[in-house]
């Protein structure tokens, strides 16, 4: 098999184009029909229960939800640390095929299940349906850094969300209207969601014999089938690398606020909205097509690169909608169930879907860069393991989503009092990561700052180095150019700044939190230069990227100054790579010196103007000069300023 990053020349101009080529369209497709299966089985399990009890002996249709979600997630608490380390031993397409085999067998026995109206066959086949999904979940986030690079990672990973929120909306229509027939007032829908399952389990056999071999990066791993030392070893394992480990946090947490949504949806379309089973399926639908739509909107709000800035984004809309949520459906009371067509004559009705809406749409926002991230800074001999970890964590937080739904039912809460109480704990939550990780909330300060001012576009960022230490060097024209590279960079970035910049109260927090490293001039305070030059060396040896701006000062007149001896007394001590690198376009911004001192005029120049930031080839330490590093910069950066 060719290197994946083989394709990085040639990779498609859209995220949709994945779906033409075979290294990405048959794992697509298997995906999306294991996503469907699950959903139609599920909700039209859940549907059933719920509105149609006595068919099913012993069970009570109050807690029947939060059982199914409950038994469902179980497997992944106890086999996710097995499957992990499953799929870093096999060959992935191999292990595709025998997972999806599975599947034909759990769904013959659902089909029976159906048939025989046996809530106890169809539990167990909700545990064998969580025991598939958690043998394949590992392998769903590890195949694609095996055959994406690193632009059409965002992209690949927006296009799974998308196909499995679809594949969840057309599993929820359609799981909820086949589990609804009848005929002469005998219910018949049971009979015919078992044989749709049992299909859709072929199908998905017979598409995945299409995906590509993916060796297996660790072939001698000797699997440890001890589920509970396994599962702390992989825990261990994603603790060290602390960002990984709270982004794997971060989406354990989003599970957690949808879990608790998705298992409510029946209670609340039933005893708050008054609503009949087609009202549920509505509200499922509206919320899969808002999490799909926020999925495939990332590619373009990140500019196809990992763009953690979106992160905070989300989880402020998160919390907006699900506290607005609140306000929009508590009080509301119903003699009857409505169908559809009653429930949309209600104006109140069009807030709640607008609010489902959003805050599924800024949950995309909030998970495809996470997920993207823990691919792209997770070793590919573990990356499975780090998968398998995510998904314990997963686990963990859906069942505590489901006890705090019963727990809060029992004690007399409304289901629009759980959404306020989620919605609240999502601030608190945000606000404990990002205090952990400012990584985070600065990126997305830069993130919104750029592009609500600037239309930034990236050339030749590949060239940053993805991992390991590297000096960046870049003309210095603005009081911005920080944070436009903070922006535009794919890693954090540790700049080197003029120690007057500490002393204003709102710029010093900001780069200290980013880890800026204060430096002045020897005639200024030979200290403070000492110890910058330490700090460097000990960011570079942690294998950090570090800029600095060689002229040592913003530009006066748009001309690059003459670089001085900073970078040379930097890879003397530390010996690393130098990126050089150009912006364009900042010259005559209001943050530039242009026609006198900067940020003293505003509409120098148009909202969403143009500019460009050019990264040149790593040149080796031994090889820089300042004279020679100025002039790649000056051949950089072109006539364009």
């Amino acid at each position: 098999m060719s290197d994946p990053k083989s394709h990085s020349k040639s990779h498609s101009k859209s995220q949709f184009q994945l779906l033409s080529t075979r290294r990405f369209a048959p794992f697509f497709w298997t995906q999306f029909l294991g996503a469907m299966n699950d959903n139609v089985f599920k909700v039209a399990f859940t549907s059933l229960v719920t509105y149609h009890a006595t068919l099913f002996e012993g069970v009570d249709p109050h807690s029947a939800a939060f059982l199914i979600s409950a038994i469902f997630i179980a497997p992944f608490v106890l086999f996710s640390a097995t499957s992990g380390q499953i799929a870093d031993k096999m060959e992935k397409s191999r292990l595709i095929r025998l997972v999806k085999s599975l599947e034909i067998v759990i769904m013959a026995l659902g089909l029976a299940g159906f048939v025989w109206h046996s809530a106890p066959v169809l539990y167990a086949c909700t545990f064998l349906m969580g025991l598939h999904s958690t043998l394949f979940g590992p392998v769903k986030f590890a195949y694609l850094p095996q055959h994406l690079d690193e632009t059409e990672l965002v992209g690949g990973n927006g296009m799974v969300e998308m196909g499995t929120f679809v594949a969840i909306l057309i599993g929820t229509l359609v799981g909820g209207e086949l589990a609804g027939l009848s005929r002469g007032g005998d219910v018949i829908g049971p009979l015919y969601v078992g044989a749709l399952c049992l299909a859709l389990a072929l199908a998905g056999r017979l598409v995945s014999r299409g995906v590509p071999v993916s060796p297996a990066p660790q072939p001698d791993l000797r699997i440890n089938w001890n589920p509970l030392s396994e599962t702390w070893r992989n825990l261990k394992l994603a603790h060290q690398n602390r960002t990984v480990f709270l982004s794997l946090l971060g989406i354990s947490w989003l599970w957690f606020l949808g879990a608790t949504m998705l298992t409510s949806f029946f209670g609340f379309a039933k005893e708050v909205l008054g609503g009949d089973q087609n009202v549920v399926t509505m509200l499922l639908a509206v919320f899969s097509l808002g999490i799909g739509i926020g999925s495939l909107l990332c590619e373009r709000l990140s500019g196809r690169h990992v763009e953690i800035g979106l992160v905070p984004f989300g989880s402020i809309g998160m919390s907006v909608f699900a506290i607005e949520l609140y306000f929009a459906s508590h009080g509301e009371h119903h003699a009857a169930l409505s169908g559809v067509g009653d429930f949309l004559a209600d104006p109140r009705h069009w807030r709640v879907l607008a609010d489902l809406f959003l805050l599924a749409m800024f949950g995309g926002f909030y998970s495809v860069p996470l997920y993207a991230l823990i691919q792209s800074r997770s070793a590919p001999t573990h990356r499975a393991r780090i998968i398998a970890a995510n998904n314990i964590l997963n686990s963990l937080f859906m069942i505590a989503a489901s006890l705090l739904g019963v727990a809060m039912t029992q004690a007399g809460y409304t289901i629009p009092h759980l959404f306020l109480v989620v919605g609240l704990l999502n601030v608190v939550v945000a606000l404990y990561v990002y205090s952990l990780v400012p990584e985070f909330l600065l990126r997305f300060i830069a993130w919104i700052l750029v592009h609500t001012v600037y239309r930034l576009r990236r050339i030749h960022a590949e060239r940053i180095p993805e991992a390991g230490a590297a000096v960046l060097v870049c003309n210095h024209v603005s009081f911005a150019d920080a944070v436009v590279l903070m922006a535009a960079s794919p890693r954090p970035v540790r700049f080197v700044m003029d120690h007057r910049i500490f002393k204003v109260p709102l710029l010093s927090w900001f780069f200290r939190q980013a880890g800026a490293i204060a430096i002045a001039p020897a005639h200024e305070d030979g200290t403070l230069l000492a110890r910058a030059y330490d700090r460097i060396a000990a960011a570079l040896a942690e294998g950090d990227l570090v800029c600095i701006f060689p002229e040592g000062k913003i530009t006066a007149d748009g001309e690059l100054n003459p670089f001085k001896q900073g970078v040379m007394q930097i890879i003397g001590r530390t010996p690393v790579p130098v990126v050089p690198m150009a912006l364009r376009g900042l010259w005559g911004s209001f943050f530039s010196r242009k026609g006198g001192a900067a940020m003293s005029r505003p509409f120098r120049r148009g909202i969403l103007s143009r500019l460009e930031l050019v990264v040149g080839e790593p040149i080796a330490p031994e090889a820089v000069t300042p004279e020679g590093l100025r002039q790649v910069v000056l051949d950089l950066r072109g006539d364009w300023r």
